[in-house]
């Protein structure tokens, strides 16, 4: 499954809501659905659990539900994409059996290389060939995208899948992230949030969002420093200025890629997240919530405290949970990497406990 990594490109083949009624108890629900088998690893794609983030939820006088994409066979939200960026190209017979896939896949702006060895290492262990590239602006002609593509057309029975600006990553959202998440709040859903990297996710998700309650739920992006998405938002679309740089990885972008393009208008508003709030809803939620989330996940539910703000009591705000800290704790849980990121203070005296590494 393609991963928003390293700069780079790879090669490779309820817990029951207030006022919420259930037919059957959520617990039998669960079981039966568990009960069922899938036909292949593909297949258990998708479908997984919206879990209320109890304490913050109780804190805010809001429903703030994370969908927990992090249960998906890949271990993130981009095993949907992957799925039907990789099935369009079989569709259009741009992909035949045998075939490679070819994918560039980002960091955050300003994130070196080394920032994600692991998933590097990752993607080798799983079959993929990678070459590291430079780090440079999409405009030049050695931006891995571009390099992606070249590589792709050099080779025989290959595709680039393009997961920033192909609408297929878009529709995969569109037909199932958001659906799922309608159906698990029973249409009980007033804000959704989250962050853009490719800008599949937020949009597809907004996009059957909106659709389905006739533009009353409202959409937030979020975004971390270094991104143009907030003052895109904020501008009205006039604007792409960008300043700083992010932990994060693999959200915040430094163009308006076809997946966002003319969504402008849907958007409500954004949030810009600082690391310090997102390094400390990491801790928070591990702590008040036994969520072992990664940096743009605690960053997405930041944001959903935010647009808790925007929406009444007692309503919902539903965020994504895009992935959890496995491949991360070398530095999120190291005080080395925190003291140097200047982050340390960020981070609640009583939650230090979690600090394990040096």
């Amino acid at each position: 499954m393609f991963r928003c990594g390293a700069r780079g490109f790879a090669t490779s083949v309820r817990r029951a809501l207030p006022g919420f009624a259930f037919e059957q108890t959520v617990r039998s629900k669960g079981l039966s659905l568990a009960q069922g088998t899938v036909n292949g690893l593909t297949e258990a794609i998708g479908n997984t659990p919206l879990i209320r983030l109890t304490r913050l939820s109780e804190e805010l006088g809001r429903n703030i539900l994370g969908k927990a994409e992090f249960m998906n066979p890949g271990g993130s939200v981009k095993d949907r994409a992957a799925l039907f960026v990789v099935q369009d190209a079989e569709k259009r017979g741009l992909l035949k059996p045998g075939g490679t896939v070819v994918e560039g896949t980002a960091g955050n702006t300003g994130i070196g290389l080394a920032h994600s060895q692991g998933k590097i290492d990752l993607l080798r262990l799983l079959g993929a060939e990678v070459y590291p590239v430079p780090a440079v602006a999409f405009d030049n002609p050695m931006n891995y995208n571009h390099q992606a593509k070249r590589h792709a057309e050099s080779l025989d029975n290959a595709v680039w899948t393009d997961q920033f600006d192909n609408r297929a990553n878009r529709q995969a959202h569109f037909e199932t992230t958001g659906p799922e998440i309608w159906h698990q709040t029973n249409g009980k859903v007033d804000a959704f949030t989250c962050s853009s990297g490719t800008g599949g996710t937020f949009a597809g998700v907004m996009g059957y969002l909106k659709n389905q309650s006739k533009g009353k739920v409202k959409a937030y992006l979020a975004d971390p420093p270094g991104s143009v998405l907030h003052s895109y938002v904020q501008s009205g679309g006039k604007l792409t200025e960008r300043s700083g740089s992010s932990i994060t990885e693999g959200i915040g972008q430094g163009r308006v890629t076809d997946n966002m393009a003319g969504e402008i208008e849907s958007v409500d508003g954004s949030f810009q997240i600082s690391d310090e709030k997102t390094i400390e809803m990491v801790y928070r939620c591990l702590d008040e919530e036994g969520l072992y989330l990664g940096a743009s996940s605690a960053l997405n539910v930041a944001a959903a405290v935010e647009a808790a703000k925007e929406v009444g009591q007692g309503q919902t705000v539903v965020t994504i949970l895009c992935d959890g800290a496995y491949r991360y704790a070398d530095r999120l849980f190291s005080r080395k990497w925190l003291e140097s990121k200047g982050l340390i203070d960020a981070i609640p005296k009583h939650l230090h406990k979690y600090i394990v590494l040096e």
